[in-house]
């Protein structure tokens, strides 16, 4: 029942409300009389009414999330609760540096050590407040770059078939034509095709390195070498970083831009619309584009500099310096690991990967790239299970859910045909896998003998199966009372 429908007028939590003298400096117009358009309940209502929906969250604290490209994993309490101590919460983001100094320390600390796990050489801002915020700086900074050499030719971005969505979209917003270019059914990218593309109006190319089909480059230098010598740039998508932590450097790949999604790779919170992070890293040619603020250090001070020092800077993206919050998490989380701590993150979300895919292989399940290791994320299709019996992708998704599994990502990356995008993490148990194994392995004898009963999927949920398609087209989350 919605809170709307256990309203009674009249009805309120007395104590709950705000003395008059609190909006004593408020001006009397701008002073609500009544409550208009809210519920009238009792604080136990109210209680009762936001304890239940809390009990319905899907959250990683409470079940797994095989979610491939996402990295939905545990988010250390440490790092909660030394982001939310006093002198962080109470410090205004108006705060003048000299009384911040804690807080700037911590951010330019994490800025080192993101420049040097990445081996961005020119530096990293961590002004970004999203993965696509961050990623829009890094093309921004690209042609930024271009410009500042009065090479205003060079409007192309080349982005591969299974590169994520966002690439393109952010191509087209920094005022560049896509250039796509094929992957080879070994899962690299058809370098023979990217020499055909390359030319004197390429700007750049988007990539990730392990890429969405979960393998990693093995040309990676080669195509480097390629884009440079024809004048254009490297932009690395951080959300598989999670894969390579430690292990390999981008700026070693010879990238010269990276956003990095630290709710995913450094552990933050993230999902539902909820605060990121997308630093941002460049080499050297790209140190003067740098998004404002950056932390910088002098003697034992630190302060922030802004687009006066730097006027070949893209800018702001955000009115203060970021996601305060998200960025300490991250932070404190970096030094809990240390560098041996990032090796183990890689070596144990690639184990786990590779262990699940060779276990949901022997259940019947098809690889769509049997011959390569996967990286920390890979693919099962079941196309196989649609022209049998009508069974999707989507609808083993569905089935996940009765069984207190979130669903991996569905018909990503879009080449792959019915395909499931799993991605279990470094944070998850072996236990934990075998148990995703099995149900995956019942679903599996499910859509064989029980097609229907796939299709119809989740069961257990509050709510039945939905309209995907009109929810995300036709959102509509106002409360309208029915008349009558």
């Amino acid at each position: 029942m919605l809170i709307f429908e256990q309203s009674q007028p009249g009805r309120s939590a007395a104590a709950q409300r705000p003395a008059g003298a609190d909006v004593a400096d408020l001006p009397e117009r701008f002073r609500r009389t009544s409550p208009i358009g809210l519920p009238e309940v009792s604080e136990l209502q109210a209680v009762r009414h936001f304890t239940n929906l809390s009990r319905k969250n899907f959250s990683i604290d409470t079940n797994f999330y095989p979610l491939g490209s996402c990295t939905m994993k545990y988010n250390p309490r440490a790092c909660h609760s030394l982001a939310m101590l006093d002198g962080f919460l109470g410090r205004h983001p108006y705060a003048p540096d000299t009384l911040s100094q804690g807080f700037l320390a911590c951010m330019y600390e994490l800025q080192e050590i993101l420049a040097d796990v990445t081996g961005m050489k020119g530096g990293v801002s961590l002004a970004p407040m999203a993965g696509a915020q961050g990623e829009f700086a890094g093309v921004a900074m690209i042609m930024a770059y271009h410009r500042q050499r009065g090479d205003l030719e060079r409007t192309e971005i080349i982005v591969p078939d299974a590169a994520h969505g966002t690439n393109p979209a952010t191509a087209v917003m920094c005022g560049c034509t896509v250039r796509e270019i094929p992957t080879q059914d070994d899962g690299d990218i058809d370098v023979e095709a990217l020499k055909q593309v390359l030319g004197p109006k390429t700007a750049g190319i988007m990539l990730t390195n392990p890429s969405t089909i979960g393998v990693f480059e093995r040309r990676i230098v080669e195509i480097a070498r390629l884009v440079h010598d024809a004048g254009g740039l490297l932009y690395y998508d951080g959300a598989n970083l999670n894969a390579i932590l430690g292990k390999v450097r981008p700026g070693d790949m010879g990238f010269d831009a990276i956003h990095m999604n630290l709710h995913k790779t450094f552990s933050t919170p993230h999902g539902g619309g909820g605060p990121g992070a997308g630093a941002v890293g460049v080499s050297e040619r790209l140190r003067a584009f740098l998004p404002v603020p950056q932390v910088v250090k002098e003697g034992e001070g630190y302060r922030l500099v802004d687009r006066k020092e730097r006027p070949s800077s893209i800018g702001r993206l955000s009115t203060f310096a970021g996601n305060a919050g998200v960025l300490l998490r991250a932070y404190v989380y970096a030094r809990m690991l240390g560098r041996e701590g990032m090796r183990r993150v890689a070596e144990y979300a690639t184990l786990n990967a590779n262990y699940l895919a060779r276990r949901l292989a022997e259940k019947g399940f098809d690889l769509a790239y049997p011959e390569r290791r996967a990286s920390h994320e890979f693919i099962v299709t079941v196309q196989k299970q649609k022209k049998a019996n009508g069974v999707t992708a989507l609808d083993f998704s569905k089935g996940l859910l009765d069984y207190g599994i979130h669903a991996p990502t569905n018909y990503f990356p879009l080449l792959v045909p019915e395909c499931l995008l799993i991605e279990p993490t470094e944070t998850e148990s072996k236990e934990v896998l075998d148990g995703f194994v099995e149900v995956m392995g019942e679903l599996l004898e499910k859509a064989r003998t029980e097609p229907e009963w796939m299709k119809s999927a989740p069961y257990t949920t509050p709510v039945r199966r939905l309209d995907d398609v009109k929810a995300a087209k036709d959102l509509d989350i106002a409360y309208r009372p029915q008349q009558g």
